[in-house]
């Protein structure tokens, strides 16, 4: 049986925001760096919209769903809100804000796994 798709998307979103976070922390640990540039990873939506499902015949009678194999989160320059004269462009308000989005986003993922998990659980139980 194959794993349920919420869950592996569910998975892929945590790889992702860890991906992000590991980044935000290197632009705040580096904001006194002279001439050090900040970076983001592209928002999850992004990454989801270039995803395409597509349909794979692993034996002449059955049908399975899976999608492109997923690629590692790259991180980019930003722009940043202010480039200092030493030519630093980390603003830790904004790493703050995004380290915020990180947060709840991993919030929701969990509750909406969490709500999946018992919805699973509660029909099976009523199968039985």
């Amino acid at each position: 049986m194959n794993p349920i798709f919420l869950f592996n998307l569910a998975s892929r979103q945590l790889q992702h925001l860890t991906a992000r976070q590991a980044v935000i922390s290197g632009n705040i640990a580096n904001a006194n760096t002279p001439g050090y540039r900040a970076r983001d990873v592209a928002p999850f939506k992004d990454v989801l919209d270039r995803t395409v499902l597509a349909m794979a015949a692993t034996k002449p009678g059955h049908l399975e769903i899976d999608g492109v194999a997923a690629r590692p989160a790259r991180a980019k320059a930003t722009g940043g809100w202010d480039v200092v004269h030493s030519g630093n462009s980390v603003s830790i308000e904004e790493q703050l804000m995004k380290s915020g989005e990180v947060s709840r986003e991993q919030a929701l993922n969990g509750g909406v796994v969490k709500a999946f998990n018992r919805m699973l659980s509660l029909s099976v139980k009523a199968g039985q």
